[in-house]
């Protein structure tokens, strides 16, 4: 993964150095992006941690709901207990122990009542200190209760603050997308753009087919394969058929040579892996805005584009259904939705003609 980085990062300079004189302005779009994106990343791991910090102090609650109750059995046991040896011991004047010794009864009867005597004590000395044991542990429920509480607290903070920051982004991204808006719509309704776009993608993916080849290991194998609950696993070329789209929506076709297909879709929705395989790519680029590229063994690939946040990175292992990204309009587009392609040997193929009907 180190090495195809590195490729990666080669081949985007050689990309920008040659479109350098052609530079489009959708460019103006990568930094505000890719903000989103982290952005959205970071608000989804707090949200993760709140979930976990809740569920925590929910459970420490219950804990010491049932501290409390046992306590208070305990308490009640300890006050009738202490009630009727004050009133035995105030009874006769003397300790009842001493007044049993000295009562001239048969030896094997005293004898008895002062073990059953003794039994009881030992029984009130071990129900004060487990009354004792208990109050120490409610006082550390309690604690962890309030270091839990400033724990969820710092959180909900967090997402405050990344929840504004991703406002600011979107609100600098609708800036520049009006900036760039008219430029956008026509350079769309020219196939030149379209087919500009087509090229930089498959060059990128040649580009990870050959580190993957040259570099055994580097790539999704089936040592990393994870069950398919759905399709029942195996090796990519035996799911034709049986795919599962990666988002629900409306397609439609995008324009020029490429064979992928845009599916119209509300923003935030997640986005799936179809089916088990390995992160290669997780950047911005241009035309595809937040684009994600999965390998799935045998040469194939899944492409995810126009995404708003991408929640994974580059050499995560994903299963099947695994959230990748959520839908946004990034790379310059005018609605929400997903680009969604799949390539063998570096070639697009109609991805429908491989789902589900």
């Amino acid at each position: 993964m180190a090495a195809l980085r590195q490729k990666l990062s080669a081949l985007r300079g050689e990309l920008e150095q040659r479109e350098s004189s052609r530079r489009e302005a959708r460019d103006a779009l990568r930094v505000s992006e890719t903000a989103i994106s982290e952005a959205g990343r970071a608000l989804a791991k707090l949200e993760a941690d709140a979930r976990v910090t809740r569920s925590a102090m929910a459970q420490l609650a219950a804990q010491r709901q049932s501290r409390e109750l046992a306590l208070a059995g305990q308490q009640t046991a300890l006050g009738r207990l202490l009630a009727a040896r004050a009133v035995a011991e105030m009874s006769g004047g003397a300790p009842v122990a001493l007044r049993i010794a000295l009562s001239g009864e048969d030896p094997a009867q005293t004898a008895r009542t002062l073990h059953y005597l003794t039994y009881l004590s030992k029984a009130a000395a071990e129900l004060i200190d487990s009354h004792r044991e208990g109050l120490a542990e409610l006082d550390r429920l309690r604690e962890s209760t309030a270091a839990k509480a400033l724990e969820l607290s710092a959180i909900e903070t967090g997402q405050r603050a990344d929840r504004d920051r991703l406002l600011g982004e979107r609100r600098e991204r609708q800036r520049v997308l009006e900036r760039v808006a008219v430029e956008i719509r026509e350079a769309r309704k020219e196939l030149r753009f379209a087919e500009a776009d087509e090229k930089r993608l498959t060059r990128v993916i040649e580009e990870i087919g050959r580190v993957l080849t040259t570099r055994p290991g580097a790539g999704y194998g089936r040592v990393d394969r994870v069950p398919d609950a759905n399709t029942a696993g195996g090796p990519f070329s035996a799911l034709r058929g049986r795919l599962r789209l990666p988002v629900k929506g409306e397609i439609a076709r995008r324009p020029g040579p490429t064979k992928g297909v845009f599916i119209r879709a509300t923003e935030g929705e997640p986005v799936r892996a179809v089916a088990a395989g390995r992160v290669v790519y997780a950047e911005w680029m241009r035309g595809f805005g937040n684009l994600l590229i999965v390998d799935h063994g045998e040469d194939y690939f899944s492409v995810y584009g126009n995404n708003d946040a991408l929640l994974k990175q580059a050499g995560d292992v994903v299963a099947p259904g695994d959230t990748l990204a959520t839908v946004g309009a990034s790379g310059g587009n005018e609605e929400t939705g997903l680009y969604f392609e799949l390539r063998h040997l570096g070639r697009a193929f109609d991805p429908l003609s491989w789902a589900r009907k």
